[in-house]
């Protein structure tokens, strides 16, 4: 295998990670994308599934499991997290609706942190909430900037088309009106690693009433900010 620490077991499972980084696979799936054999690819699976390093899809296919994200907090590689507190309150205030921040986690976007709005009628989506990966502005975000395989296949059965993603990735930022939920609308923007790769979307959600019909351009200069704060923060070298 390319890049070999010498260690074989290791290395294949960390080719099996890396192929799971970004979309769940069958076992075939995964046996093409890290080139082992059927059962090896199984064998590994399994055992970073009981670790849970990887898990399950209401489809059986393997993902990314729950364990990575918990080591990822405890080793510091929250600073998204560490900062978004201050973030979202700015975006917040700044709007005068809720605001959020979601990562992706196979077919299913986790919302990781967020800032309610104080008074009146509110979009709540609660931290730890996992929402589909095939309506809203945050998750169109998450999913603009994929290679063209991904994108078309994630919008199957979704409710914006390739044509609308893009759109996001032209303009940088993404709204949608009731496609998550009848009477809701958002704008969402990404943040990006150091490395460029879209690591999460933040949004600004409410009623149609008070967000209307078109909400990006009343909201899109607000998010597109939060969402650079956070990129400059994980880009900061301690």
């Amino acid at each position: 295998m390319d890049n070999s620490s010498g260690v074989g077991v290791l290395d294949k499972a960390a080719a099996v990670l890396a192929a799971l980084e970004g979309t769940p696979l069958t076992l075939a799936g995964l046996v093409e994308a890290t080139g082992l054999p059927r059962p090896t690819a199984h064998r590994l699976a399994c055992a970073l599934e009981y670790h849970r390093f990887v898990a399950r899809d209401l489809s059986g296919r393997f993902m990314l499991g729950p364990r990575l994200r918990e080591l990822a907090a405890v080793t510091g590689e929250d600073r998204l997290l560490t900062s978004a507190s201050s973030v979202l309150v700015t975006l917040r205030d700044a709007s005068g609706e809720s605001a959020q921040l979601y990562r992706r986690q196979g077919d299913q976007r986790i919302c990781v942190a967020a800032a309610e709005r104080m008074t009146g009628l509110r979009d709540s989506v609660p931290v730890g909430a996992a929402l589909t990966m095939q309506a809203g502005s945050a998750a169109q975000v998450l999913l603009a900037w994929e290679d063209a395989d991904r994108l078309h296949r994630a919008v199957n059965g979704a409710t914006f088309t390739a044509v609308t993603l893009a759109q996001v990735r032209r303009r940088g930022w993404a709204h949608s009106v009731g496609e998550r939920e009848p009477g809701v609308a958002s704008v969402s923007a990404p943040v990006r690693a150091p490395d460029g790769r879209v690591l999460a979307a933040v949004s600004v959600s409410g009623p149609i009433e008070r967000l209307t019909r078109v909400p990006g351009p009343r909201y899109a200069e607000a998010v597109v900010k939060a969402a650079a704060q956070l990129t400059a923060a994980l880009a900061v070298v301690d």
